[in-house]
């Protein structure tokens, strides 16, 4: 009887031996990073139009393939935290992430910003004060004791930056709403039904607007008339191209140079421009991000918090 169980547990030890050395061995012979049997995870954040982010992620895949020799896995999940935490469990490898979604990846998985995307020629962006222009505010002191209108409380330039100018300069509106959309906030302003507000600004192109005002030429055709700019915010970085930290840094630095190339080409600028409204691209590392940090904490605000 004591034969018997003792054999029993020596063949429960060998059969567990033999799957820790199968699996061991697994594990020593997975694939390199970039091969057809182990890809290299790229992921597109869904925030523009699913068809036209299909596409575009498609043909930068394909570029990118033929540029590095590396296989590439596309992949678009439903969101930004989607993707932070894809990152953490080694599922994404690179991907072009908002600032604060970058800040967070960061802060939680070590993820590293290689390239910063350029809206317009400029690597950073910022918001704008805007009010009537027959109206009572000239200048930002002016908000003081007046209605004023924000986007949301997780909006960078409808809220963040403004909220930060505001309290460097000790102006308090004596009433505050939310409008959640950047139209609506111009709109309210339009209808005096707030004294100023804060949207998202971009430069004019060949001097067409395009800053928030643009989203209600149709319904307001004078609104450039109507409607002025009294000051804009501090700007922070745009949103950057992030690689997972433990990737092999060849690896890193052929993708970044792939995109560069890329970006140059006729195909390259109409992709990037379809797929996040990106004009260049130019390097970049963490500390380009410190400023955005600082800004949370003056706020007294986590990148978690505006992700949510």
């Amino acid at each position: 009887m004591r034969r018997t169980v003792a054999k029993r547990f020596v063949g429960i030890g060998l059969l567990g031996a033999l799957l820790w050395l199968g699996a061991t061995g697994c594990r020593r012979e997975r694939a390199p990073l970039g091969s057809a049997e182990n890809p290299i995870k790229m992921f597109f954040v869904p925030s523009v139009d699913a068809k036209v982010l299909e596409d575009t992620s498609a043909r930068l895949k394909v570029y990118v393939e033929k540029a590095t020799g590396l296989s590439i896995k596309v992949g678009i999940p439903s969101s930004y935290i989607a993707v932070v935490e894809a990152f953490g469990t080694d599922r994404a490898d690179v991907s072009i992430l908002n600032t604060f979604g970058y800040i967070l990846a960061h802060d939680k998985y070590g993820v590293e910003a290689r390239l910063t995307v350029l809206r317009f020629g400029k690597p950073t962006y910022s918001g704008q004060i805007i009010a009537r222009a027959d109206g009572p505010i000239q200048t930002v002191a002016d908000i003081a004791g007046k209605k004023f209108a924000f986007v949301d409380p997780a909006s960078t330039s409808g809220y963040l930056l403004p909220m930060d100018l505001f309290k460097k300069r000790g102006i308090h509106p004596a009433e505050t709403v939310f409008a959640n959309k950047h139209d609506n906030v111009v709109s309210m302003i339009y209808q005096r039904q707030v004294d100023a507000g804060a949207t998202f600004y971009s430069p004019p192109e060949e001097g067409v607007l395009q800053d928030a005002r643009r989203l209600v030429l149709t319904q307001y055709p004078d609104v450039a008339d109507v409607i002025k700019i009294v000051e804009l915010t501090e700007s922070i970085p745009n949103d950057p191209v992030s690689f997972r930290k433990n990737m092999p840094e060849e690896i890193k630095t052929k993708i970044v140079e792939a995109f560069l190339d890329y970006i140059q080409t006729d195909e390259g600028k109409d992709t990037f421009n379809r797929l996040y409204l990106v004009t260049g691209l130019t390097k970049a590392t963490d500390a380009d991000y410190d400023g955005v940090r600082e800004l949370l904490r003056s706020l007294g605000k986590s990148a978690a918090d505006l992700m949510q």
